[in-house]
């Protein structure tokens, strides 16, 4: 293998390792978003200001991941 063929399987492997944390944590950030609307409807406007606040953290990680890709690809 040469170094340019590790180099694509290393950005290939960060990127889609990477990529699955925060893809599931906006999945379970949406779940509890729901279920604590269903409980408590009046509550919406603070469930819905802490949900994209977390999901802006969690898609944070996801850029972090992509800059670490494109890192890899042209150093």
């Amino acid at each position: 293998m040469t170094l340019d063929m590790i180099k694509l399987l290393a950005m290939a492997l960060a990127i889609g390792i990477g990529a699955y944390g925060p893809a599931r944590a906006i999945g379970d950030i949406g779940k509890a978003a729901v279920e604590s609307l269903g409980r408590n409807p009046d509550a919406e406007s603070s469930i819905r200001t802490t949900m994209i606040l977390a999901i802006a953290f969690a898609e944070a990680v996801a850029i972090y991941v992509l800059v670490v890709s494109l890192i890899i690809k042209f150093v």
